[in-house]
């Protein structure tokens, strides 16, 4: 007993000895503003042990030796290393510098611009701005408040939003996750539903305007969007999340963490679940994201890191456009009626649906070769599938009017097809859903090396190779009753295709290589790219097969210069010219056949901005001018002739564009508590050329030349004015108020610009504002950080039209139009533990 005694005293005196070592660390992380950074890394060198800052970039870290070194990270900025000693645990306010060397995954794209240094027009957010400023919003709408950016929910189904950049749309927007381009490899475009949930796992986003500082083969026109993902974090632990909003949203998920354990090794994982009933009507949603990072660290020089993650969702659509006074006629008013939605056996039942998952997958390799020379490689995958449902019935067009619950604002009755299909017997169903359906398969490498040839110059050189393939069919997806359904005299059941069905195949290899200069005041950069893009079409609905192989050469150089006059006032400018390869489907003349486009081209564009920066720590402000050529664009376009109810395709290059604009931002910190933002944007974006082009049927059986009488006309879909203002105010430690404006004008409706032939602007849409309102508060819960964020869009509940579709007499009573949200509000809780 007395030997048990003497080890339990001995063991006592060692953990009291442990505890009594160590040295408690204090401080707080901030920004070059003094803004707290939450969520910024801090570990002792050496050692796998860390910690993070919380809501206001404050920290505690134990040490267990009496003197050492914290290294301090945030994405986005330059580490910090600070020394600490035993009388000296309070390491006071820690100010953190921007950087584009990024400490994590993010070095893939080495593509972050650094204020006062990358001669670019650019805004970046934190993910604390995110979580508080989206709430349960769309993706792509936190950016409504930046300069040159333009966003619509669309019809309003979840996911289905947009985002036009300086005028151009997402398919001329190089959108990239982790620095890995995630643009559709066909049409260039990006579906916000694929990526569902990624505003849980950001931490941090920045929007580059016009040609960029993005190192990849195929610069972009418009502008890019470099999403950083969480990767692993340094604290074991994870957090709880619930949110609540309107018209019955509900989220609720979990992340955890291992933190940075001893052998090198971290793993954070995320799982969400969503659903709700959707704004509008008939606009029910379902779905769950995930997110998975493994990093390790397997000495000083090489570190790997795997990312997966993913949305796998569905949801109700609004798909057909009505006119303003058709909406307003309706008994639940333009903003929530859907007329593509109805009853089935007492049952909600869509006759526009859309159905998606697209995991990514990544590989990361990090390998510092030494003191001047680091490489970073990543190996990606996507394998997608999913698509959109539609009613199908024997004319290409019927009329569900027809079957309505009552008048024409009124859901469908989808039972009285059900019976009428029944009825058919032998001739089978006359009205039935089928799926479009897009899987894909993609694989890729994105390498960069990065040498620091001396103090002053750097080079960086690449490879960016893409592998993709996408299988595009139509498929019977519900026969509505009935035992089978004719098309073309054969008889289709569930899962039979018809009409359409090719694989298109893309394959893109380019190198890339940047020459950076920085000496003092002065920086500078020159890049130059090169790629070849292949395409290939294989028809598996006729006896084609597959089409052969042609290619585009691209290429691009950009360069330009920032000069800090002093610590406050800066300078730069850019110019660039590209040569980009068409998209596919200007390659070939229509998706029903392999025919070459032979007047398929290269798309060019000659871009030049001057900018100027002001930098205080009490007032910032960025402003700059830009001019953006767009020449021989190509044009595509998909028509039901009036008169013979038959689909028509039109191909159209050599169209020119100018995009032009001036754009201002700043913050003001008032005080302590109270600070003010705002931006203005005033873009004047023109077509500047007439084309002849190509109309045709499915089969290519008949042809006809038709002109575009664009010259003059207003590029449209997208406002060419924004205003926004912001206001925050925080009355207490961790709870901030905020109110945001935003006013968007100049708006000139949608236009099939193949049928253009009057030469007269498509309809002004009415401009309009909107005032948000929100919250955030930081609070204990036992011994767990806390935070509750709610948000109210829309406060006063304004009546607005977001989108609209030309109708022949360019006029507000023959557009069609989706009306934007009214009020709605979110509420979410995250719990740490």
């Amino acid at each position: 007993m007395k030997k048990i005694k003497n080890v339990l005293l001995v063991a006592l005196f060692f953990v009291a000895a442990t505890v009594l070592g160590q040295i408690q660390l204090t401080g707080k992380v901030v920004d070059e503003m003094g803004e707290p950074l939450p969520g910024a890394g801090l570990i002792v060198k050496g050692t796998a042990n860390g910690t993070a800052t919380d809501f206001d970039g404050n920290f505690k870290l134990s040490a267990k030796s009496k003197s050492g070194v914290v290294v301090v990270s945030f994405i986005g900025y330059v580490n910090q290393k600070i020394a600490y000693t035993a009388s000296k645990g309070n390491l006071g306010t820690i100010k953190l510098a921007p950087s584009n060397v990024l400490n994590e995954i993010v070095i893939t794209a080495t593509s972050f611009a650094v204020g006062r240094k990358t001669p670019v027009a650019v805004s970046t957010l934190k993910a604390a701005d995110i979580q508080a400023k989206l709430g349960t919003q769309e993706f792509p709408e936190v950016l409504k408040s930046t300069p040159g950016v333009y966003v619509t929910k669309t019809g309003g189904g979840y996911g289905d939003s947009r985002i036009n950049l300086r005028g151009f749309a997402s398919a001329n927007v190089a959108v990239m996750i982790n620095g890995v381009p995630i643009n559709d490899m066909e049409s260039g475009k990006v579906h916000w539903s694929n990526w569902a949930g990624l505003s849980d796992v950001t931490a941090a986003m920045q929007v580059q305007r016009g040609l960029g500082a993005s190192k990849v083969a195929v610069p972009s026109i418009g502008g890019t969007i470099n999403i950083i993902t969480k990767s692993t974090d340094v604290k074991k632990g994870g957090s709880i999340n619930s949110s609540v909003a309107n018209d019955g949203y509900l989220k609720y998920g979990m992340t955890l963490s291992t933190g940075l354990t001893d052998n090198g090794l971290a793993v954070t994982a995320s799982l969400n679940k969503m659903s709700g009933d959707g704004y509008v009507d008939g606009t029910q949603f379902k779905g769950f994201n995930y997110f998975l990072n493994i990093s390790k660290r397997i000495n000083a020089k090489h570190k790997i890191s795997f990312t997966g993650f993913g949305a796998k969702q569905e949801h109700g659509q609004r798909y057909n456009r009505k006119s303003i006074k058709f909406n307003r006629n309706t008994e639940q008013g333009g903003r929530r009626f859907n007329p593509d939605w109805g009853y089935r056996n007492g049952k909600i039942e869509n006759s526009s649906y859309n159905f998606y998952h697209k995991p990514q997958l990544s590989l990361n390799h990090d390998w510092t070769i030494s003191e001047k020379a680091f490489v970073t490689t990543a190996l990606y995958a996507s394998v997608a599938s999913g698509g959109g449902r539609r009613t199908q019935g024997d004319a290409l067009r019927t009329n569900l009017d027809d079957y309505r619950l009552g008048g024409v604002d009124q859901p469908i009755g989808y039972d009285k097809i059900v019976q009428e299909n029944i009825a058919n017997g032998v001739n089978g169903s006359s009205n039935i859903f089928t799926s479009s359906m897009n899987d894909h398969k993609w694989y890729g490498v994105l390498s960069t090396l990065k040498y620091d040839i001396d103090e002053e110059f750097t080079f960086s050189g690449g490879l960016d190779a893409r592998y993709y393939v996408g299988s595009h069919y139509y498929e019977v997806n519900d026969l509505l009753g009935g035992d089978y359904w004719l098309n073309n005299n054969k008889a289709l059941k569930v899962g039979d295709r018809f009409s359409k069905d090719y694989d298109g195949y893309v394959k893109r290899n380019g190198v890339f290589t940047q020459l950076e200069y920085s000496n003092g005041d002065l920086s500078a950069f020159f890049s130059s790219s090169v790629s070849n893009t292949n395409y290939s079409k294989e028809e598996n609905m006729n006896a084609l097969g597959m089409s052969d192989n042609y290619n585009f050469i691209g290429f691009g150089n950009k360069g330009g210069v920032n000069y800090n006059i002093d610590e406050k006032h800066n300078v730069f400018g850019n110019i660039g010219y590209l040569s980009n390869a068409p998209f596919m489907n200007a390659v070939f003349t229509n998706q029903r056949n392999n025919d070459f486009n032979k007047e398929a081209a290269n798309e060019k564009v000659f871009s030049a901005e001057l900018g100027y920066g002001f930098k205080s720590e009490i007032f910032s402000a960025n402003l700059n001018v830009y001019r953006t050529s767009w020449l021989d664009k190509s044009v595509t376009s998909s028509i039901v002739d009036r008169i013979t109810d038959e689909r028509l395709y039109g191909n159209f290059t050599g169209l020119d564009a100018l995009h032009q604009g001036v754009e201002f931002d700043f913050v003001y910190k008032v005080t302590d508590k109270l600070k003010l933002t705002g931006m203005a944007s005033l873009g004047d974006w023109t077509w500047q050329s007439d084309v002849k082009g190509i109309i045709e049927n499915e089969l290519g059986t008949q042809r006809y030349e038709k002109e575009i009488n664009a010259k003059g006309l207003k590029v449209n879909d997208a406002a060419q004015t924004t205003y926004a203002a912001g206001l925050s105010y925080e009355p207490i430690k961790k709870t901030k108020f905020f109110v945001d404006y935003n006013y968007a004008g100049d708006i000139y409706s949608k236009l099939n610009i193949s049928e253009s032939t009057d030469r007269q602007d498509s309809w002004k849409m009415p401009n309009y504002h909107l005032f948000d309102l929100g919250f955030r508060h930081g609070f204990k819960i036992g011994d767990f950080n806390a935070t509750l964020n709610g948000k109210l869009n829309n406060i006063l509940d304004t009546e607005y039209i977001s989108d609209a579709f030309d109708g022949s007499n360019h006029t507000a009573q023959d557009a069609t139009v989706y009306y934007g949200a009214g009020r709605t509000f979110s509420l979410g809780l995250k719990v740490k533990f």
